[in-house]
Order: structure tokens, then C-alpha cells, then sequence
């Protein structure tokens, strides 16, 4: 799937939607445009409402005019379209409301619904579904069950106005999407070099190859994501404090990754008056230096096999919903490697430094003809200053609708299925392609149990994890059932019996 640009600008209030002086005649272009327009406003929130989703709302007066506008601008606020209906007033009877997602609260006197239905609104439009499985679909039918027109962006008509609404919309809440698809947070690669692919002088000298304008977007990218990570490189050579200071956005976490923990006893990110540091390393390395960093009120992470790929999928279990990586080329390598970047910012400056030791960007990702590099997908270019910034996906953001396939295409797939037989289930993740139903579907199952009494279970998944375990006779393994019993979601059950049974194959 392509998807457009969102421009970041030095300030996030000033990402606005500019209407031409005529707007588009066409419903379906009107649509389109508002829709546009509550994405933009939802933009504003970046930074400030995770882990919730980015709303706006739009709210256009059976006259054609636009009479009320509301974001959710931060975490505990009123909801987007609570805003919009107070401030259209009376307006807002016989209106429509565009909304770039749909709400995911539907009770309660303050929700987003129910501001909506006592507002007096008419119509409704979508530009896409809650992205969490749990809640797609309960407002529109709420809606609709209470007598409203409620059409959702792009599900009876497509044009390239449409797509291109649809593609912000996604772009708005990428963090959201990717976390509950991914199962890790969304992260952003960034660097500057010079024209000749260097991020520091042979010297390791790096201040600065971008111009001050970069320099301030890169504070609002801060001020976008939940936290910031380096390497202990990073820290030993720049001793950065990786705050947002100047873009206007809430202040993210700081994270050092470092095998060896071989890091300054002084260093600004040990400094917490601002903001907290994690610091997450190789199991057992320097337990000393782990108290002296406990001392000053730095919280250390010892993972068993230090990855990039544990660690995001540790931070999305923490609730982390976007990480910007600032760091050097060996561990941007590394989280490319591993398939946890997804989009990636570039400053190229108009300098040359030279030099055959000098570091570049991106370390050995073990590639050895071009053919094998890694294309972006919808590239962006956008000059700042002497500057020019380049932008694009590593991989596409995933669709949240699971597609079934035919039974043509499920022979053409796996020419061993008859396309006839109907006792065949495909069983895998609900967004993959044969994801109809899957361990990870969020519908209970009821299955016998060693008394042949019927037993419910939240999903496949969650008794699948579970009967790894049944049967043996150890304390350890019957508390992991029951914590997998509880566990709230398919993807906890899933990480509660895989980490059991890594860390104790023999009670499997």
C-alpha cells in the first residue's frame, strides 16, 4: 500500500489542512477533503495521547459551512467529537461529522457517540476502523442503531481523492496500527550525514553536519515519539541529552542499548531532573555499574539475548507505541536486521567530509550486490534549509482487514488443498491472509478437560500455550496455566507460554 507525506513542520500546531477557495462539488470529494482536514487535526496530537489513538473531528453544517473542530490534544481530555459538537452549538443539528477513526469509547454520557447522537448530528463518515480488533465496529453500529447514516471513507466508492484521505488517516495513527499488528512499536530511523555518506569525521567529530532547521525537526520527531534509543557508542562519543526542548512536544523517554554496559559514569542522560533513562544490557554485564546507575535513579533492563527485536517487543509490552532510533551504524544494522524499523528519516547536508574510516548511517547488513538493498516505499523529499530531508517506509504499514482468500487462490497457494474441501481451517494471525480464523481471532472457545467438562478459553491461542503445560505435575507449570488463563489478550498468552517455555523447556 503507497502512502503520501504528512510534512513535519519546526511547530506541530502549525500541520493544518489549507482549502483551496472552491472546494470539491462531488459528495464523495467533500467527503474526502473534510476527512483530510480531521486527519490533520488529529496530527496535531502526535506525542500527546499515546497509547491512545490521534482523533479529529470535523463537524459541517447542513449549510455547507464548517461549525465545529476538536482533537484530542492529550491524554484524559475530552474526546475529539465532544469538542466539535460544543463548539457548533446549534449548528451541529442536521450536520455531519467526518472523523479520521472511529472512536473507540461508545458509553457513558461524555463518550464520542453519545456526544454526537445529543448534538443533534445527522450523518456520520469514517475514514477508517479502530484499528483494535476489540473495539472495530462498535461505534458504527452503535450509530447506526440509533438511527444515524454512518458511511465509512472508501466502502462503496473509490478515486484518488478518497485513497489519498484513506492513506492519511493511516499515516495519522501508524503507531497505533503497527503495534496492533506488529506487536511492536513503530520505529523511526533517523540520521544526518554529509553528500558523501558520513555521520562524523574520522575522528568520530560530528557537530554538526545538519543546519539548524534539520536540527529542530528532529525536536519535533522527539516530541512525536514515546522515547528516544542510542547506542553506547552514541553516548561515549556525543553524550546527547535527547530531549525535545525546542519542538514543542512532550518530552520521550530515553533508552541506551548496550551489550557491555560499558558506559561513562558520567553522562547527561543520567541526569533525571528532565526525564527518566532505561538502560537495557546483556544479562550479568557489569552488576556495579548497574547499582551506580540504580544510585542516580536509572532504571537497568537485563535481557537473557540483548536484540533489537526483544527489546521492541519488551517496550510494546510496556505500552510504548513509537521509538525513534538516533543511533550509530552498527546498531541501525542491527534493528534492520531484525525487521523492527519501519520508516526512516534522512538529512543529507551538501558537505564532504571523506575520509575510509569515517562512519556511515547503516553497518554491514551482510548484502553483497545492489540488487540485494533495501528499496523505500513511498519516498518523500522535502528541503530544509541547505539541507534536503528524505523520507520513506522500509516496509508497507499492514492492513488491518484480513483478506480471505478464494478457493481457486488457496489451490494456486498450496496445489495440495482441494479447493473443495471444506474441513480445512487455516490457522495463523487474524491480518495475515488465511486469517478468517486463527489462534489470535479474540473469540472464546470452549474445549473438554481431563474430566471431559467443558472448559471456556478466551482464544485458540491462549489454550494452545495453556496445554503445553497441563498435566505436569509442578507447581511452576500449573501457576503458568492459570496465568495464561488470564491473560487478557491472545498475543500475552502467546508471550507467557513462549517465555516459559524458553526459560523452562522441561516443564513442557
Amino acid at each position: 500500500m503507497a502512502l503520501s507525506c504528512l510534512t513535519l513542520t519546526a511547530n506541530p500546531s502549525s500541520i493544518i489542512c489549507k482549502f483551496k477557495a472552491s472546494l470539491p462539488t462531488a459528495p464523495h470529494a467533500l467527503d474526502a477533503t473534510y476527512i483530510r482536514r480531521a486527519a490533520h487535526l488529529a496530527d496535531k496530537s502526535a506525542g500527546f495521547t499515546s497509547p491512545h489513538p490521534n482523533f479529529g473531528c470535523v463537524i459541517v453544517s447542513p449549510s455547507g459551512k464548517v461549525a465545529g473542530e476538536g482533537y484530542l490534544y492529550a491524554q484524559g481530555t475530552a474526546a475529539a467529537e465532544v469538542q466539535a459538537v460544543k463548539a457548533a452549538g446549534e449548528l451541529c443539528r442536521g450536520a455531519t461529522a467526518y472523523l479520521n477513526m472511529e472512536p473507540g469509547d461508545c458509553h457513558g454520557d461524555h463518550s464520542a457517540v453519545s456526544a454526537l447522537l445529543q448534538g443533534g448530528v445527522k450523518r456520520v463518515v469514517v475514514g477508517m476502523r479502530h484499528p483494535l480488533q476489540h473495539l472495530r465496529g462498535n461505534a458504527v453500529r452503535a450509530l447506526r442503531n440509533q438511527g444515524l447514516h454512518v458511511d465509512l471513507l472508501g466502502e462503496d466508492l473509490t478515486s484518488n481523492l478518497i485513497e489519498d484521505a484513506q492513506k492519511e488517516c493511516l499515516l495519522v495513527n501508524a503507531p497505533l496500527i503497527c503495534r496492533a499488528a506488529l506487536r511492536v512499536p513503530f520505529s523511526v530511523l533517523k540520521y544526518a550525514m554529509t553528500l558523501d555518506g558520513k555521520i562524523a569525521a574520522t575522528t568520530g567529530h560530528a557537530s554538526w553536519i545538519s543546519c539548524k532547521q534539520s536540527r529542530n525537526l528532529v525536536f519535533e520527531l522527539r516530541g512525536r515519539s514515546d522515547a528516544v534509543i542510542v547506542g553506547g557508542n552514541t553516548v561515549r562519543r556525543d553524550n546527547p541529552r535527547l530531549t525535545a526542548r525546542h519542538g514543542g512536544g512532550h518530552m520521550p523517554m530515553r533508552i541506551v542499548m548496550t551489550q557491555t554496559l560499558d558506559l561513562p559514569e558520567k553522562a547527561n542522560l543520567w541526569d533525571m531532573s528532565e526525564v527518566s533513562t532505561i538502560v537495557v544490557t546483556q544479562r550479568g554485564a557489569r552488576r556495579s555499574f548497574q547499582k551506580l546507575l540504580a544510585s542516580k535513579g536509572v532504571e537497568v533492563v537485563e535481557f537473557d539475548i540483548l536484540n533489537a527485536r526483544e527489546v521492541m517487543e519488551y517496550f510494546h509490552d510496556r505500552g510504548y507505541l513509537s521509538i525513534l532510533w538516533e543511533c550509530g551504524g552498527t546498531l541501525a544494522a542491527s534493528a534492520i536486521s531484525s525487521g523492527v524499523i519501519h520508516k526512516v528519516y534522512a538529512f543529507v547536508a551538501p558537505k564532504i567530509i571523506g575520509g575510509k574510516n569515517a562512519p556511515s548511517p547503516v553497518g554491514d547488513l551482510g548484502m553483497v550486490e545492489m540488487s540485494q538493498a533495501l528499496n523505500l516505499i513511498d519516498v518523500c523529499y522535502e528541503q530544509v534549509g541547505p539541507d534536503m530531508l528524505i523520507s520513506g517506509f522500509l516496509q508497507p504499514l499492514p492492513d488491518m482487514v484480513p483478506v480471505i482468500p478464494s478457493p481457486d487462490e488457496t489451490f494456486v497457494a498450496d496445489p495440495t488443498v482441494s479447493p473443495y474441501d471444506s474441513r480445512i481451517i487455516f490457522f495463523y494471525k487474524t491480518w495475515d491472509p488465511y486469517g478468517a480464523f486463527s489462534n489470535f481471532s479474540p473469540h472464546p472457545i470452549q474445549m473438554p478437560d481431563e474430566n471431559g467438562d467443558y472448559v471456556t478459553w478466551m482464544s485458540v491461542e491462549h489454550y494452545y500455550q495453556a496445554h503445553k503445560f497441563i498435566g505436569v505435575d509442578d507447581p511452576l507449570a500449573q501457576d503458568c496455566v492459570e496465568m495464561i488463563k488470564s491473560a487478557k489478550s491472545p498475543e500475552e498468552a502467546a508471550r507467557i507460554g513462549r517465555s516459559m517455555q524458553k526459560q523452562k523447556p522441561y516443564l513442557v
